[in-house]
């Protein structure tokens, strides 16, 4: 066993057991409503708690800088392309173009560099003091993976529930195990490929996490105020699902272009590549806004929101570590704290509850995304597993939505029976049991709290 192997196989371990301490306790308590961002009723009546008062004091001031995950996940990908004109300049300037000094210390793949490109051309020859411009290389962008990737995470939790997202983002525990948990596994791969700035950049990913952790954690707690901080939410509903299976699309792939054109240092990929990217950014800001859901959804509907929701907190500190293990480490056991995880969220009596209907829309859904999978060559394999996950999910929501369509046709089953309290809590004997009514009809509203 190889020191790369053991020390990600720790922390997909480790990470696996603090997600199930950590984001299942989040997970069990009320989700906190957005913070008003005129420093009104902001918090709720749970803004003391968690992730805190600071909530209720953020309306003003710096608060009006970090509003949402998306606006920092734009900066700091414009920043990261800011390094890649700056680093292609510098390597012109200063070594000719040859990457060859960094290259092979590297796998195949990386520095493909637009040397030909008359803006750089033209940056190269009016770059003063251009050995200055060194960090460019490696040193930058090490600060800016660990924020790039945790702020999509974030967004994506943020487009299915933003109430969720600021319990689970603006909990400092969670947060900085996810932090750490992603910068060991970054760094463990990078001192797999050595290098002479291996050491520099494994302080500047400590200094990243340092940084990056506070910005997120006051991003989230002062995020401004939706539906949530003023009434009950029924749920994304089917249209909500549908949304967010598109935004989980567009985020992915921004990230997938990012990784390839910059943080591998291949901007002279972008000519192929910018319409991916510039799809992705239109799709992101016409689902920007939540449908409105004024009857609940069905219960198979309603199931499928509280697992994806769970998944999301669940898997925030072992993600990468768990991708990184099926590949860099042993796949058994990163596959095994996969499996863990999911079966925690799969604990819900809303889930068991919709349990037979949830289970085939699942396995149809499965069959989508193995054929969205396979349906062309990709360069990375993380590209077919997103158009997989989407693919998953949008069958599963459809299926979802027909269930419940169906279910309300047969009398005597258009009732579900949810415990009065905390819905992520297992129901206990004796505990007492109110009748949530489906989408339509006009009962009370299934899933709330979730």
């Amino acid at each position: 066993m190889t020191i790369t192997a053991l020390l990600i196989d720790s922390t997909v371990l480790g990470s696996a057991a603090t997600a199930l301490l950590i984001a299942s306790h989040l997970l069990r308590a009320p989700a906190e409503p957005a913070a008003d961002g005129g420093g009104g009723r902001s918090g709720g009546q749970h803004g003391d708690r968690g992730s805190g008062g600071r909530g209720r004091r953020g309306g003003r001031g710096s608060a009006g800088l970090v509003r949402s995950p998306e606006v920092l996940l734009l900066a700091v990908t414009a920043l990261l392309y800011l390094n890649q004109l700056l680093c292609a300049a510098y390597l012109l300037r200063v070594h000719g173009g040859d990457t060859g000094f960094v290259t092979r210390y590297l796998p195949p793949g990386w520095f493909d560099q637009p040397t030909g490109n008359p803006v750089v051309r033209a940056l190269a020859d009016h770059l003063p003091a251009p050995r200055l411009f060194a960090p460019t290389v490696l040193r930058v962008q090490a600060f800016l993976e660990l924020p790039f990737v945790l702020l999509a995470y974030a967004t994506v939790l943020r487009r299915l529930d933003p109430a969720r997202y600021r319990t689970a983002i603006g909990s400092a525990p969670l947060l900085w195990s996810a932090a750490v948990s992603w910068t060991l596994v970054f760094g463990t791969v990078e001192w797999r490929f050595h290098n002479p700035w291996t050491l520099q950049d494994l302080t500047i990913r400590a200094l990243s996490a340092a940084c990056t952790t506070p910005l997120l954690l006051a991003t989230a707690r002062r995020a401004p105020a939706g539906p949530a901080a003023t009434e009950p939410d029924p749920g994304p509903g089917t249209l909500g699902l549908l949304r967010f299976a598109a935004a989980l699309w567009a985020v992915g792939t921004l990230v997938m272009v990012v990784y390839d054109t910059a943080l591998l240092y291949n901007p002279a990929h972008l000519p192929t590549r910018w319409p991916e990217a510039a799809l992705a950014l239109l799709l992101l800001a016409a689902t920007a806004r939540r449908p409105t859901t004024r009857t609940a959804p069905g219960p198979a509907t309603t199931a499928l929101a509280v697992l994806l929701r769970r998944i999301l907190v669940l898997f925030l500190v072992p993600a990468l570590a768990v991708r990184y293990g099926l590949g860099f480490a042993h796949p058994q056991i990163a596959a095994a704290g996969a499996l863990l995880v999911t079966a925690a969220a799969l604990a819900d009596r809303r889930i068991r509850a919709a349990a037979p209907q949830l289970a085939l829309a699942g396995t149809v859904g499965l069959l989508a995304a193995r054929y969205a999978l396979h349906l062309t060559p990709d360069p990375y394999p993380e590209t077919g597993l997103l158009r997989a996950l989407v693919a998953l999910t949008a069958t599963t929501t459809l299926l979802c939505a027909l269930a419940d369509t169906l279910r309300t046709r047969i009398p005597g089953t258009h009732r579900l029976l949810t415990p009065v309290g905390n819905p992520e809590e297992p129901l206990r004997p004796g505990t007492a049991a109110r009748p949530v009514q489906q989408e339509g009809s006009g009962g009370l509203r299934a899933g709330q709290g979730g």
